[in-house]
């Protein structure tokens, strides 16, 4: 079953302007590098009913959480999506590729009449951000591969997006894998010398432009302690794209829209998620893409909508879930499947810190990070973590 974006959930962002997701942050404490092992990340513990904060070790994570919980994941895989092409006068573009136009997409006309053209001309269309001024129409060709794989810049689509269409004759995916670079964000600045470690150990399906960044501490040990401690694990899929690591643009948060990102979930673990809160059992969402992913389906899945006590619709259990998702989430949101929330520290002005204080309370968000600031906590993608319940 395919469905669109949910009506965004802006419930209090009337009265909430970008400086209200600001705070003071040392440079010293955004990380340069991941924690080895991974579950030796830091991890602020909130208890929303109490207000308590507790500092304690990712891997103390089985004993925070109780029997009978449901963690659920995002198994997103990051490919090597940012690459640099020459124009012809040798000016240099880079090129983050998000994601490609589906075949239905180019016929329906979503990307054009010009990406109609590209796909006739058996070109792979896709959507990509592009730093630098190429002229619309404009063929580039690789840095590293040269002429074998050429690009053109179809035309822009807005906010530095363009579409581009390859016509090489291997598929964008297979030459970004031997001459693309991992997406790290921009306030990395060191080498990151195993690419695995901008992945999440159990990232499945290819597709995000850059890591659901609270996973990144998992290990199969920690997860097998979950389990031990009556744990399930579930997972869903968000390919992460603008929707996520976009900075917000607009003064006041209800002026701002996200950038939709497709998801993917079985309908069997969407029934399992439903019959766990059912028996009062908590979902505990793992990164901020996984809670988007379950609320977007709090609102559009059939099965959500039915009346107490109504057996679910016939579809549960057979078809898959798979759409695309922009909903924003904001301070006065109702969240109708997620109970408990795992996430790293985010940037200001984000809608990531937008949907922590939806969850958190807005003041209390502000107590949260001036802790975890004082407290001389890592921050971002490769940063520490904290548990909301």
């Amino acid at each position: 079953m395919t469905s669109r974006s949910a009506t965004p959930c802006v419930a209090r962002a009337q009265g909430l302007s970008l400086e209200d997701l600001d705070y003071d942050l040392p440079k010293d404490l955004v990380a340069q590098a991941p924690a080895e092992p991974r579950d030796a990340s830091r991890l602020l513990v909130y208890g929303r009913a109490d207000g308590a904060l507790r500092d304690r070790i990712f891997s103390d994570l089985p004993d925070l959480l109780r029997e009978g919980d449901m963690l659920v994941r995002n198994d997103t895989r990051v490919f090597p999506a940012r690459a640099f092409f020459r124009r012809a006068t040798g000016g240099r573009i880079e090129v983050l590729f998000l994601r490609p136009f589906a075949a239905e997409e180019v016929a329906a006309g979503r990307g054009g009449s010009d990406a109609a053209a590209a796909s006739h001309d058996h070109a792979e269309v896709w959507e990509a951000l592009l730093r630098g001024r190429p002229r619309t129409g404009e063929t580039l060709s690789s840095e590293a591969l040269g002429e074998a794989w050429p690009l053109v810049a179809v035309r822009p689509l807005g906010d530095g997006r363009w579409l581009v269409a390859a016509r090489g004759a291997r598929p964008v995916l297979e030459f970004l894998d031997e001459a693309g670079a991992m997406p790290l964000p921009p306030y990395i600045h060191e080498r990151l010398s195993d690419p695995e470690r901008y992945q999440t150990t159990y990232a499945r399906l290819v597709g995000s432009a850059a890591a659901p960044t609270a996973g990144l501490h998992f290990t199969p040990a920690l997860d097998a302690a979950l389990t031990s401690a009556g744990v399930s694990i579930e997972t869903v899929t968000l390919h992460v794209g603008l929707g996520t690591f976009k900075p917000l643009r607009q003064s006041t948060l209800a002026a701002n829209r996200l950038h939709s990102e497709t998801y993917e979930v079985d309908a069997a673990t969407w029934a399992r998620l439903r019959a766990a809160r059912a028996q009062g059992r908590r979902v505990v969402a793992v990164g901020t893409t996984s809670v988007r992913t379950l609320e977007h389906l709090a609102r559009s899945a059939p099965e959500a909508t039915a009346a107490a006590g109504q057996s679910p619709s016939s579809s549960a259990g057979r078809a898959d879930y798979r759409g695309e998702t922009s909903l924003f989430i904001t301070p006065g949101c109702e969240f109708r499947v997620v109970d408990a929330i795992v996430t790293n520290f985010h940037l200001p002005r984000t809608s990531l810190l937008a949907l922590v204080m939806a969850f958190c309370g807005e003041e209390q968000t502000r107590r949260l990070y001036a802790h975890a600031v004082r407290e001389r906590y890592r921050f971002y993608s490769f940063g520490d973590a904290m548990l909301a319940l």
